[in-house]
């Protein structure tokens, strides 16, 4: 009986059926009396009735489909688990669907890229679909291995055992199981991740392989593909032509020479991606590149053959998700058109379509510590744009975590999620089962950031400081954060410029004064020199 009631709470949205299907039946009733009372009836009377009846037959019909398709709604919400209202739904239905099978019916994603980018647009698709394929690379080829690493043998696995983190539902408990260091005498310095995914690789006697049923193992949403497994090393050219074969010291270099990379290789260049890649790419419902390092996490994955083709060749939606602020020595003072010209420039157009850029506001105290390492916001140049054949969506996708500006993973997700709605709706599949998740899940996912919203208004308020609240921007904006702060920034990177210019001048006067008691000191030390010498002369 409890169960029962719970179909007439106003959060089932069902009572507004269930009275239209009662004002159906007394017009159909209505209709039917009125012509069996009727001995007689003119042409109008008779139309009439044919309207009411057809009015309350109609709203019958409708009536008995929204309710249908509102009730699917209701047993996914129920057993959608990865939301707050499936985990608190009292209606026992698991018999009726399966969590897993629905997500499993989500929309097919690749993630193109690697390191903290690639993981945080994983964290916001996995709460829309199991069908998540993250391409990353394996590139420490060439930099100095780990302990563990060096002990095992083993290949350069960073990249892959951070999207598996990402990818579980207990990230916690995954990052500190897979990045473990045992303390045991005879295992120490090994990593867990390292003996583990070195063990699969010994069982399954590729790499490949071994990664996919990893993720089996491990009941992670979606898989982890390594985009090749050839020995790979990401070379970089600059203005100068100097060449740089080591990825970790290309930031480096850059900066000791003053110049700006030119274009960047993988050396082989005629390296195969590793099976499945490219069937993945051409399954893909939705195809995201980026965010990460420009040219040494996402370029080196499309360099990699017949993967940039694969894309261009696609039916699917192709994104790019542009950095929120530019990387020291790779992308110093680079505009969101710089981003797709370096990508057009090395893999030609056509593997993207849409760029989703930010055009949040964060609290200028943080851009300032990214100021003082050499970053910066990078900017929306929408004139420059146009000639790139890329339609620029702005999003205020921006958030400050654990003292650094990254991207909202909910509000990424949310933003892609909503064009696939839009997409399916074009085709008339709204009441595909797909559709009714993707809508379910998108429509909690809004409340609770309009919940956050809230809750950051108030305390902005009280704190007096200005926090990051997800809303439209106006797209004619050419900077999201400049033109409002602007008198700020400028009043904080000259009290900068003023400290830095006064600790100079306090260093160069230290410095004269430490020269002037060092020539005193020597001169007073001649001074004893010349006294003792003179005193011993007349002793002797």
């Amino acid at each position: 009986m409890k169960s029962f009631f719970e179909w007439f709470k106003a959060s089932t949205k069902v009572k507004r059926w269930i009275l239209l299907i009662l004002i159906g039946i007394i017009l159909v009733c209505y209709g039917i009396s009125k012509i069996l009372i009727s001995e007689e009836m003119s042409f109008f009377e008779l139309a009439k009735v044919i309207v009411i009846f057809v009015a309350g037959f109609l709203a019958i019909v409708t009536s008995v489909v929204f309710i249908q398709k509102r009730s699917l709604e209701i047993i996914i919400e129920a057993n959608n688990t990865n939301t707050e209202a499936g985990k608190k739904a009292k209606l026992n239905i698991k018999s009726l669907i399966f969590n897993k099978k629905v997500y499993e019916e989500g929309p097919k994603v690749v993630i193109i890229g690697g390191g903290q980018g690639l993981n945080t647009v994983i964290e916001g698709f996995k709460k829309y679909t199991n069908n998540i394929t993250a391409i990353v690379t394996m590139s420490d080829y060439g930099n100095i291995p780990t302990a563990s690493r060096r002990a095992l043998d083993s290949l350069p696995l960073k990249d892959i055992k951070d999207s598996i983190i990402a990818m579980s539902d207990k990230e916690d408990i995954m990052r500190k199981l897979i990045n473990w260091n045992f303390k045991n005498e005879r295992l120490k310095g090994l990593n867990f991740g390292d003996i583990y995914l070195t063990a699969m690789n010994e069982m399954y006697s590729n790499i490949s392989e071994a990664i996919l049923k990893s993720t089996e193992v491990l009941n992670i949403t979606g898989r982890v593909m390594p985009v090749t497994l050839d020995e790979i090393t990401i070379c970089a050219e600059l203005t100068d032509g100097t060449t740089i074969k080591q990825k970790d010291r290309i930031p480096e270099i850059v900066t000791e020479k003053v110049e700006s990379i030119n274009r960047i290789y993988i050396s082989p260049s005629n390296c195969r991606p590793s099976p499945g890649v490219i069937e993945a790419i051409d399954d893909a419902d939705v195809i995201i590149v980026g965010p990460g390092s420009l040219y040494t996490n996402v370029l080196p994955n499309l360099l990699v053959k017949n993967v940039s083709k694969a894309i261009k060749d696609s039916k699917a939606l192709k994104f790019y998700i542009s950095n929120i602020m530019t990387e020291p020595g790779q992308t110093d003072n680079y505009t969101l058109s710089d981003h797709i010209k370096a990508i057009q420039e090395h893999v030609g157009p056509g593997v993207i379509e849409y760029c989703l850029a930010d055009t949040g506001e964060v609290v200028p105290e943080y851009i300032r510590k990214y100021n003082k390492e050499g970053s910066d916001i990078v900017e929306i140049d929408s004139k420059k744009l146009n000639g790139y054949s890329v339609k620029v969506i702005q999003r205020d996708m921006s958030c400050v975590k654990n003292e650094k500006i990254r991207h909202n993973p909910d509000i990424i997700a949310a933003t892609i999620i909503e064009m696939i709605c839009n997409d399916l709706k074009f085709y008339d599949m709204q009441n595909d089962t797909e559709y009714l998740l993707l809508q379910s899940v998108l429509k909690e996912q809004k409340k609770l950031q309009q919940q956050q919203e809230k809750r950051l208004v108030k305390v902005s308020k009280k704190g007096g400081l200005l926090n990051k609240l997800p809303k439209e921007k106006d797209t004619r904006k050419s900077s999201k954060f400049k033109e409002k702060y602007r008198e700020r920034v400028e009043s904080i990177q000259n009290t900068d410029a003023k400290t830095a210019e006064n600790r100079k001048i306090a260093e160069e006067i230290e410095k004269m004064e430490r020269a002037k008691r060092n020539s005193e000191k020597s001169s007073r030390e001649k001074n004893v020199h010349q006294q003792t010498r003179r005193s011993q002369g007349r002793r002797s």
